[in-house]
């Protein structure tokens, strides 16, 4: 029987996992790595980290299950999207990846915006300039670091960078393109007029394929560093929130997911391109071919629990988190949290703005500040339900993914304030489970992706929305709603210090 591997590098760690042909895990593994804030705002990794994890979690897996290398049909990866990879003619890493959530582009986002055009930026790239895609960071270090950009020969994205290691090839595919805003959205292909407008030499970038090519084989020095058999194949793969949409089967109109990683996502499937002229939501090619995919952002979703955790209750593990929150009544006691730790991308696009407790008084306590914490991120959710909703993007189900999404209580806040049915897939795997798909789909082994999610994708019981919790919950959302625009000047004013 023919397996699948499936890839996943995220902010934290790299996971590895095995998959049969029913999609079934035979054996996973994952490796940790750090992310360094070197100034305020900044957010940057090593990827030798993520080939080491790569490399380490593959051996694990392989010695694990126990299966022989020729049995693996193909490869999938997914990644953290927007990562700036700089190598030098010899392929040799120039400096550390500027990630996702880093916010040190606002300048360049400006110039962007000027080069382009607003409109025009718009209709090409289908989102405006943002600090954590990754035009923005070429053009940072084009200005700051000119020597390093001049050595510069190659651009890849993170889970790009493994493929090289894997391959030696340089090569991409659309779902993670189009978070580099130089990817002509509606065509599928790098956009000249954006590169050139830019001054970025399109030689620069790999070569864009659809997220089931197949984009070259593992080599023989990666096959003696991984133990994976020379020449299996490797595909396109996926950004990582277009690989969690194949992983739980939102393929398809009509479907959805939220995932409470790292970052928080609302993502909404769509047979057409479909565009929020103002930009408050992100539109990009889905992994699926010739489909596209909407969805609102979240900066600071897991990670705004996760801070907490590690500042003020390390003592806490996050079932224990999750039983104490649950006991603290809705709106914690009129508490709320706004969660921009990391600046915020839907609906406010503001790189300066910044958490805030909001009503804290004598009388609370860490658990409703905890509490707090998970209600805040589930309002900024919310706020991105409601521009997908404002563009006529509807869904028919929720799914719920990633680490959060594991939280009954986190669950059913999302069922309450999104008044649906939230429900999960069978599998935990996410994206791992969804490259290993593509990997499927490129090796043969399933005609298409959305058959091959009907047939082989299983979910449990959905949770309903409480209508009484959903009253309340609007209640508050009403205030929450509130302070971000009372407080934008200031978080511009505080910017500026």
């Amino acid at each position: 029987m023919k397996t699948l591997l499936g890839i996943d590098l995220g902010t934290s760690a790299t996971k590895t996992v095995l998959f049969n042909e029913e999609l079934q895990p035979l054996a996973s593994a994952s490796a940790e790595y750090p992310l360094s804030q070197p100034q305020n705002g900044w957010a940057e990794q090593d990827p030798q980290d993520w080939w080491n994890a790569a490399v380490e979690t593959i051996q694990a897996v392989l010695q694990k299950s126990g299966v022989p290398t020729d049995d693996i049909a193909a490869i999938g990866i997914s990644g953290q999207m927007h990562g700036l990879v700089m190598l030098d003619a010899g392929g040799n890493v120039l400096r550390p990846s500027i990630i996702w959530c880093d916010q040190r582009t606002a300048a360049e986002c400006v110039e962007i915006t000027n080069l382009v055009g607003a409109e025009r930026l718009v209709e090409i790239t289908a989102n405006p300039a943002l600090t954590g895609f990754t035009a923005s960071k070429i053009m940072w270090v084009k200005k700051h670091q000119p020597e390093i950009y001049a050595k510069c020969r190659h651009i890849l994205l993170p889970k790009d960078y493994l493929r090289y290691k894997l391959t030696g090839e340089f090569a991409t595919e659309v779902s993670d393109a189009s978070g580099m805003q130089v990817l002509d959205v509606p065509k599928r292909c790098w956009s000249d007029e954006v590169l050139n407008k830019l001054g970025i030499d399109p030689s620069l970038l790999a070569k864009v394929y659809e997220s089931v090519d197949v984009t070259g084989t593992v080599s023989g020095e990666a096959a003696k560093a991984t133990g994976l058999s020379a020449k299996t194949i490797v595909v396109g793969g996926a950004g990582d929130n277009a690989a969690a949409a194949v992983g739980t089967g939102v393929v398809t109109d009509g479907k959805a997911f939220t995932t409470i990683g790292t970052s928080g996502v609302v993502f909404a499937h769509t047979d057409n391109v479909t565009i929020d002229p103002k930009g408050r939501v992100h539109t990009f090619c889905c992994a699926v071919p010739g489909a596209w995919h909407v969805m609102g952002v979240t900066q600071a979703a897991g990670l705004s629990l996760k801070w907490f955790r590690e500042q003020l209750c390390m003592d806490l593990n996050y079932r224990q988190i999750d039983e104490i929150a649950a006991k603290v009544p809705i709106g914690a006691r009129r508490l709320l949290y706004l969660p921009y730790l990391m600046g915020e991308r839907t609906p406010h696009l503001d790189a300066d703005c910044r958490g805030v407790f909001f009503g804290l008084s004598g009388m609370h306590t860490r658990d409703d500040m905890l509490r707090a914490v998970m209600e805040g991120v589930s309002y900024s959710l919310r706020d991105c339900v409601e521009v997908l909703r404002g563009m006529g993007v509807q869904t028919s189900e929720m799914l719920a993914c990633g680490g959060g999404g594991t939280s009954p209580l986190w669950r059913q806040m999302l069922a309450d304030m999104f008044g649906c049915d939230v429900r999960t897939a069978t599998s935990q795997e996410g994206p791992a489970l969804g490259v290993a798909v593509l990997a499927g789909v490129g090796a043969g082994l399933y005609k298409s992706v959305p058959e091959a999610c009907a047939n082989l994708i299983q979910y449990n019981a959905p949770q309903p929305p409480i209508e009484a919790n959903s009253k309340e919950y609007e209640t508050y959302y009403s205030v929450y709603k509130t302070l971000y625009p009372a407080l934008k000047e200031s978080y511009s004013k505080l910017a500026a210090v």
